[in-house]
């Protein structure tokens, strides 16, 4: 049998996350399980954590993934303030997009409508998920990259070149969703749920 159960915990202070490792591994034992060697690691992120790195003279402060997300260390564009921006994970992205290529082979011979069709929705599944603020420019190449695979099926299978780039232009606006993002800020979200 196997548990699994990912989170993330923050500490301010370094002691005390590795204080707190130690008991949750102990804690864990008590019932035969154990924490994932690959998955766990303690690393500096937060608002002082690029300022103190360059201090001591180390590079940007470390990402990480976490439900399907890379999670960084940024400012706001207007305020200048500390933020946790977020974007697709590479690894899920690269997937996704196997994935299509594969669907997209299957689908050789269907009609164009019945493919736009499809792509539609595999489209609108990804980004209900990862619409999130911050993460247009990786759902615009991920949109791109759709259309490029299509594209390169769609001159395949015609055995000439002749669906340019300008004429199928209107076919991927007419199938695949624009960018748009989806979900609000966590701040609004949280807010709406617990106003003050």
């Amino acid at each position: 049998m196997r548990y699994a159960d990912d989170f993330i915990m923050g500490f301010q202070e370094e002691e005390d996350a590795k204080a707190f490792r130690i008991e949750l591994e102990a804690r864990l034992r008590q019932f035969g399980l154990r924490l994932s060697e690959e998955k766990t690691r303690l690393i500096e992120f937060g608002r002082y954590a690029s300022q103190r790195r360059k201090r001591r003279g180390e590079l940007k402060p470390e990402t990480f993934t976490f439900l399907g997300f890379t999670h960084y260390c940024g400012k706001n564009r207007t305020t200048g303030n500390f933020m946790v921006w977020r974007k697709t994970d590479r690894k899920r992205f690269r997937q996704r997009l196997q994935a299509i290529k594969e669907g997209l082979r299957e689908r050789f011979h269907e009609k164009l409508n019945v493919v736009g069709q499809w792509l539609r929705n595999v489209m609108t599944g990804y980004m209900q998920y990862l619409a999130i603020p911050g993460n247009s420019n990786s759902l615009s190449a991920f949109r791109y990259q759709v259309a490029h695979l299509w594209h390169k099926v769609l001159r395949r299978r015609s055995q000439r070149h002749s669906l340019i780039w300008e004429r199928f232009s209107p076919i991927c606006d007419r199938w695949l969703p624009k960018v748009r993002i989806l979900h609000p800020w966590p701040e609004e979200r949280l807010y709406a749920t617990h106003p003050s």
